[in-house]
Protein backbone atom coordinates (compact mmCIF):
# COMPACT_ATOMS: atom_id res chain seq x y z
CA UNK A 1 0.00 0.00 0.00
CA UNK A 2 1.51 3.34 -1.04
CA UNK A 3 1.36 6.10 1.53
CA UNK A 4 2.69 8.84 -0.72
CA UNK A 5 1.99 10.07 -4.25
CA UNK A 6 4.02 8.27 -6.94
CA UNK A 7 6.45 11.19 -7.58
CA UNK A 8 7.27 11.37 -3.86
CA UNK A 9 7.71 7.58 -3.67
CA UNK A 10 10.09 7.84 -6.64
CA UNK A 11 12.08 10.61 -4.91
CA UNK A 12 12.36 8.52 -1.73
CA UNK A 13 13.54 5.53 -3.79
CA UNK A 14 16.21 7.65 -5.52
CA UNK A 15 17.56 8.93 -2.20
CA UNK A 16 17.51 5.38 -0.78
CA UNK A 17 19.83 4.29 -3.61
CA UNK A 18 22.58 6.56 -2.26
CA UNK A 19 25.27 4.85 -0.14
CA UNK A 20 24.63 5.04 3.59
CA UNK A 21 21.04 6.24 3.18
CA UNK A 22 18.36 3.96 4.61
CA UNK A 23 14.60 4.16 4.16
CA UNK A 24 13.94 6.65 6.97
CA UNK A 25 16.80 8.94 5.96
CA UNK A 26 15.59 8.81 2.35
CA UNK A 27 12.13 9.87 3.50
CA UNK A 28 13.55 12.76 5.54
CA UNK A 29 15.61 13.96 2.59
CA UNK A 30 12.67 13.69 0.20
CA UNK A 31 10.40 15.67 2.55
CA UNK A 32 13.14 18.26 3.00
CA UNK A 33 13.47 18.70 -0.76
CA UNK A 34 9.69 19.10 -1.03
CA UNK A 35 9.74 21.79 1.66
CA UNK A 36 12.33 23.87 -0.22
CA UNK A 37 11.22 26.92 -2.18
CA UNK A 38 11.08 26.18 -5.91
CA UNK A 39 14.26 28.23 -6.60
CA UNK A 40 16.29 26.25 -4.03
CA UNK A 41 14.96 22.92 -5.30
CA UNK A 42 15.88 23.97 -8.84
CA UNK A 43 19.37 25.05 -7.71
CA UNK A 44 19.81 21.65 -6.01
CA UNK A 45 18.75 19.77 -9.15
CA UNK A 46 20.93 22.02 -11.35
CA UNK A 47 23.97 21.41 -9.10
CA UNK A 48 23.57 17.64 -9.52
CA UNK A 49 23.22 17.88 -13.30
CA UNK A 50 26.07 20.39 -13.64
CA UNK A 51 28.44 18.19 -11.61
CA UNK A 52 27.44 15.12 -13.63
CA UNK A 53 28.04 16.93 -16.93
CA UNK A 54 31.29 18.74 -16.14
CA UNK A 55 33.28 16.69 -13.59
CA UNK A 56 35.70 14.35 -15.34
CA UNK A 57 38.97 12.58 -14.55
CA UNK A 58 42.30 14.38 -14.81
CA UNK A 59 44.20 12.96 -17.80
CA UNK A 60 47.35 12.56 -15.67
CA UNK A 61 46.41 11.46 -12.15
CA UNK A 62 42.77 10.37 -12.72
CA UNK A 63 41.55 12.56 -9.85
CA UNK A 64 38.32 14.46 -10.35
CA UNK A 65 38.50 17.79 -12.16
CA UNK A 66 36.21 20.21 -13.96
CA UNK A 67 38.07 19.80 -17.24
CA UNK A 68 41.77 19.69 -18.16
CA UNK A 69 44.42 19.04 -15.53
CA UNK A 70 43.36 18.95 -11.89
CA UNK A 71 44.74 21.79 -9.71
CA UNK A 72 47.33 19.47 -8.13
CA UNK A 73 48.80 18.29 -11.45
CA UNK A 74 48.70 21.84 -12.81
CA UNK A 75 50.58 23.30 -9.83
CA UNK A 76 54.31 23.88 -10.41
CA UNK A 77 54.79 23.82 -6.62
CA UNK A 78 53.98 20.10 -6.37
CA UNK A 79 56.83 17.55 -6.47
CA UNK A 80 56.41 15.56 -9.70
CA UNK A 81 58.98 13.01 -8.48
CA UNK A 82 56.65 11.60 -5.83
CA UNK A 83 53.33 9.92 -6.55
CA UNK A 84 50.92 8.91 -3.81
CA UNK A 85 48.61 6.11 -5.00
CA UNK A 86 45.11 6.14 -3.53
CA UNK A 87 41.99 4.09 -4.22
CA UNK A 88 39.45 6.89 -4.37
CA UNK A 89 39.26 10.67 -4.98
CA UNK A 90 38.02 11.06 -1.39
CA UNK A 91 41.41 9.76 -0.23
CA UNK A 92 43.09 12.67 -2.02
CA UNK A 93 40.91 15.09 -0.03
CA UNK A 94 41.82 13.31 3.23
CA UNK A 95 45.56 13.51 2.55
CA UNK A 96 45.33 17.13 1.41
CA UNK A 97 43.68 18.08 4.73
CA UNK A 98 46.90 17.09 6.50
CA UNK A 99 48.82 19.77 4.51
CA UNK A 100 51.94 17.61 4.87
CA UNK A 101 52.16 16.00 1.43
CA UNK A 102 53.63 18.09 -1.41
CA UNK A 103 53.79 15.51 -4.19
CA UNK A 104 51.32 14.38 -6.82
CA UNK A 105 48.67 11.65 -6.74
CA UNK A 106 47.36 8.76 -8.75
CA UNK A 107 43.76 7.62 -8.20
CA UNK A 108 43.04 3.96 -8.98
CA UNK A 109 39.23 4.29 -8.70
CA UNK A 110 38.97 1.10 -6.65
CA UNK A 111 41.09 -1.78 -5.37
CA UNK A 112 41.61 -5.34 -6.54
CA UNK A 113 38.72 -7.32 -5.13
CA UNK A 114 38.03 -10.77 -6.64
CA UNK A 115 34.92 -11.14 -4.44
CA UNK A 116 33.44 -8.05 -6.12
CA UNK A 117 34.74 -9.04 -9.58
CA UNK A 118 37.25 -6.15 -9.67
CA UNK A 119 40.53 -7.10 -11.28
CA UNK A 120 43.65 -5.10 -12.24
CA UNK A 121 42.19 -4.29 -15.67
CA UNK A 122 39.24 -2.53 -14.00
CA UNK A 123 41.54 -0.03 -12.26
CA UNK A 124 43.66 2.90 -13.45
CA UNK A 125 46.88 0.87 -13.26
CA UNK A 126 48.11 1.20 -16.85
CA UNK A 127 48.17 5.01 -16.62
CA UNK A 128 50.23 4.73 -13.38
CA UNK A 129 52.74 2.42 -15.07
CA UNK A 130 52.95 4.84 -18.02
CA UNK A 131 53.71 7.73 -15.64
CA UNK A 132 56.45 5.82 -13.84
CA UNK A 133 57.92 4.53 -17.13
CA UNK A 134 58.64 8.12 -18.20
CA UNK A 135 61.49 8.11 -15.66
CA UNK A 136 60.76 11.31 -13.70
CA UNK A 137 59.25 9.52 -10.69
CA UNK A 138 61.58 8.71 -7.77
CA UNK A 139 59.09 7.39 -5.19
CA UNK A 140 55.62 5.85 -5.27
CA UNK A 141 53.75 5.87 -1.94
CA UNK A 142 51.06 3.22 -1.57
CA UNK A 143 48.21 4.80 0.38
CA UNK A 144 45.49 2.20 -0.09
CA UNK A 145 43.49 1.17 2.97
CA UNK A 146 45.09 -1.36 5.34
CA UNK A 147 42.44 -4.02 4.63
CA UNK A 148 42.79 -7.22 2.59
CA UNK A 149 41.95 -5.62 -0.77
CA UNK A 150 44.09 -2.54 -0.12
CA UNK A 151 47.09 -4.64 0.90
CA UNK A 152 46.69 -6.95 -2.10
CA UNK A 153 46.50 -3.97 -4.45
CA UNK A 154 49.59 -2.35 -2.89
CA UNK A 155 51.59 -5.59 -3.18
CA UNK A 156 50.47 -6.11 -6.79
CA UNK A 157 51.50 -2.58 -7.76
CA UNK A 158 54.83 -2.87 -5.93
CA UNK A 159 55.68 -5.97 -8.01
CA UNK A 160 54.72 -4.16 -11.23
CA UNK A 161 56.81 -1.09 -10.36
CA UNK A 162 59.94 -2.93 -9.17
CA UNK A 163 61.51 -3.25 -12.68
CA UNK A 164 61.48 0.55 -13.04
CA UNK A 165 63.91 0.99 -10.13
CA UNK A 166 61.56 3.38 -8.37
CA UNK A 167 61.34 3.46 -4.57
CA UNK A 168 57.98 2.01 -3.47
CA UNK A 169 56.86 2.79 0.09
CA UNK A 170 53.74 2.10 2.13
CA UNK A 171 52.00 4.44 4.57
CA UNK A 172 52.86 3.62 8.18
CA UNK A 173 50.04 2.20 10.29
CA UNK A 174 49.77 1.85 14.00
CA UNK A 175 48.36 3.40 17.15
CA UNK A 176 46.30 6.52 16.37
CA UNK A 177 47.18 9.81 18.03
CA UNK A 178 45.22 9.94 21.29
CA UNK A 179 44.68 6.18 21.25
CA UNK A 180 45.43 3.73 24.05
CA UNK A 181 47.51 0.57 23.73
CA UNK A 182 45.03 -1.50 25.69
CA UNK A 183 42.35 -0.94 23.02
CA UNK A 184 44.56 -1.71 19.99
CA UNK A 185 44.10 -5.03 18.20
CA UNK A 186 47.00 -7.42 17.56
CA UNK A 187 47.46 -6.46 13.89
CA UNK A 188 47.62 -2.75 14.74
CA UNK A 189 50.19 -3.34 17.49
CA UNK A 190 52.27 -5.50 15.14
CA UNK A 191 52.22 -2.74 12.47
CA UNK A 192 53.07 -0.10 15.07
CA UNK A 193 56.12 -2.11 16.20
CA UNK A 194 57.24 -2.77 12.62
CA UNK A 195 56.90 0.90 11.68
CA UNK A 196 58.65 2.34 14.73
CA UNK A 197 61.18 5.12 14.17
CA UNK A 198 63.96 6.80 16.08
CA UNK A 199 63.17 9.87 18.21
Amino acid sequence: MEYFPAPLENLVEQFARLPGIGGKSAQRLAFHVLSLPMEEAQAFADAILEAKKTVTCCPVCRNLTAGGLCPICASPKRDAGTICVVADPRDVAALERSREYAGRYHVLHGVISPMNHVGPDDLEIKSLIDRVAQGDVKEVIMATNPDTEGEATAMYLARLLKPFGVRVTRLAYGIPVGGHLEFADDATLMRALEGRREL
